[in-house]
């Protein structure tokens, strides 16, 4: 007999009248807002411009969406390309199915375009925003658990997740591990590590961005091996496991090629906020 469980919702959408508001979206939107504003007060703190932050993620949210779904269909395409499937459901992100690795390949080329636009470093930009990220991941997996997806394997413990029988995907009744609250949790951890790290080690020209790279791909492993979805196998590990033996080593092996070919942090960030900051010279006086 369970004794405790986190229960999950009943629904994972709200409709205030004709309008239909989804959980799944809700964190996703939230998750960006509270990126936006932790990543602008870094990027002041470091001698950027308020709204730099904000400007530049108008172009990387929408890249970083795109390419999130594109990596999940392209690796669950038998999802929407398979026998009896509906290929529509593909465009269908509000029902879950975002795939961090192409979320940040895709978005990085977004904040490339903004940062370019603007005139400054992205690797800069990507110190900056780094620790909004994981915290804005930490609240997208909510989404997850509005949806009853991407659960663990089957337990008993008291922090175990209920979920509900629907025969209409195969899924069965019963109470798993709450993978979508161990990785939420790691990523607020992992924010935490990234500024103590930053404010310690002085980091830069984006080593604070490989530093919560490296750090999610260890524990993303680890919920990789507990989850109990439908994945594609290598070699006897789940696809989403390479990837994240693969993006550890690149970024740790970038951490340590950018401490050796620059260390220390960029004096610069934003050239135009330094021209503001500057006292404007007055001619001398005619005598």
């Amino acid at each position: 007999m369970d004794i405790a469980y986190i229960p999950s919702p009943s629904t994972g959408v709200i409709h205030l009248g004709p309008i239909p508001l989804r959980g799944y979206a809700f964190c996703i939107i939230i998750g960006v807002f509270v990126a936006v504003w932790l990543g602008n007060r870094r990027w002041i703190a470091r001698g950027g411009r308020a709204g730099t932050v904000a400007d530049i993620a108008v172009w990387a949210v929408p890249f970083g969406l795109v390419g999130g779904r594109l990596y999940h269909v392209i690796t669950d395409y038998e999802l929407y390309f398979g026998a009896g499937r509906d290929w529509v459901n593909a465009f269908k992100i509000w029902e879950g199915g975002l795939g961090i690795w192409g979320a940040v390949a895709l978005g990085a080329v977004g904040a490339w375009i903004g940062c370019r636009r603007r005139g400054i470093p992205l690797p800069a930009w990507a110190d900056a925003l780094a620790p909004g990220l994981a915290v804005a991941q930490a609240i997208g997996r909510w989404g997850n658990w509005f949806n009853q997806e991407l659960y663990g394997k089957p337990t008993d413990l008291p922090w175990a997740l209920k979920i509900d029988a629907d025969p209409a995907i195969g899924r069965l009744a019963g109470t798993y591990h709450p993978t979508f609250l161990y990785e939420s949790l790691w990523c607020l951890l992992i924010a935490g590590l990234v500024i103590w790290a930053d404010r310690r080690f002085t980091l830069g020209h984006g080593r604070a961005f490989a530093l919560y790279v490296a750090a999610y791909t260890v524990g993303r492993f680890w919920f990789e091996y507990l989850r109990v979805d439908d994945a594609h196998h290598l070699w006897g590990l789940r696809l989403n496991d390479w990837t994240s033996m693969v993006v550890f080593v690149a970024a740790v092996a970038y951490m340590i090629i950018s401490a050796k070919r620059c260390p220390g942090r960029e004096q610069v960030v934003e050239p135009a906020a330094v021209e503001e900051s500057s006292p404007t010279e007055k001619p001398a006086a005619k005598s």
